[in-house]
């Protein structure tokens, strides 16, 4: 199995069910490998992607780009994730896209994810189930930068991002790669540099965590949660992947459980999605006409 089969079956399974024909269609997928550099652009504001990038080693970001060059990350994303996933089903890109140090992505052609989709509309769910999360990853921001002092709002976002790095084990000793500088933090969180090393000292007296030189090492995850008020439901894993105890370390504290296994969704519940499924008929093809 390719490698990039592998780390986009692996991540969709985390949140949903996959059956034979999903994996072998998976399997099938053509795609080309590429090589990014630190803070070099995958995609821009204002393009119109044909592909959709699979993140295979590294780490990616989304941002804005004010008109006086000073950038608003929105979100980062790791090996597994479909950072531009939304570009299937819009004309074009609202933000942009880089890589946080070295990075490889498989980009994958919209004109054949879109065929799979029409064979395979589980999987198209399954797709479609990430930009879901995306997107409440980017509520949760929001109410982050808009509702939390800063030292809140920093140890939210290190709990996140050390939580989802787990849970694609992409964590080593309770360290991870975050290949952030103070600059990027202030400019992730809304916050002055001078902002940012307050908050930082805060966390550090703490001893819930440690960030410097582009890792991040984890401590006492439920001290970390519990500082950054992080509920983890919103990020929608099955519970099978909550079960080691980095992870359990932050939701213990975490308030009542809502992130539980999904229920098995029957043939039937995906024969009455036909709106949906209308709409993925018709992005493919426009898509194929386009093309």
């Amino acid at each position: 199995m390719a490698e990039a089969h592998a780390i986009l079956e692996s991540k969709l399974r985390q949140h949903s069910r996959l059956s034979n024909d999903d994996i072998s269609a998976i399997r099938s997928l053509p795609y080309r490998t590429r090589e990014l550099t630190a803070n070099e652009d995958l995609i821009r504001q204002g393009d119109q992607p044909d592909v959709s990038a699979l993140v295979l080693r590294g780490m990616l970001a989304r941002y804005h780009l004010l008109p006086n060059g000073a950038r608003q990350y929105i979100s980062f994303h790791f090996a597994g994730d479909l950072p531009d996933a939304q570009a299937l089903f819009l004309d074009q890109m609202d933000h942009s896209v880089c890589a946080l140090g070295n990075a490889t992505v498989a980009s994958l052609p919209h004109r054949t994810l879109c065929r799979v989709f029409e064979r395979q509309p589980k999987l198209a769910f399954a797709i479609w189930r990430e930009t879901l999360i995306d997107a409440a990853i980017f509520r949760e921001a929001i109410t982050n930068n808009g509702s939390r002092d800063p030292a809140t709002r920093m140890a939210h976002l290190f709990a996140e991002v050390f939580y989802r790095a787990e849970a694609s084990r992409l964590t080593n000793d309770g360290t991870m790669d975050f290949p952030i500088s103070l600059v990027q933090l202030g400019e992730t969180l809304g916050m002055s540099i001078a902002t940012v090393n307050r908050a930082l000292a805060i966390l550090r007296s703490s001893s819930s965590m440690e960030f410097n030189g582009g890792k991040l090492e984890v401590f006492d995850g439920r001290r970390l949660a519990e500082i950054g008020q992080f509920d983890p439901s919103y990020l929608h894993l099955r519970a099978t992947q909550r079960l080691n105890k980095s992870l359990l370390q932050f939701i213990d504290t975490a308030g009542p459980r809502r992130d539980i296994e999904p229920t098995a969704k029957s043939d039937d519940h995906f024969r009455y999605c036909r709106v949906i499924r209308t709409g993925i008929d018709f992005a493919a093809g426009v898509l194929l006409f386009s093309s």
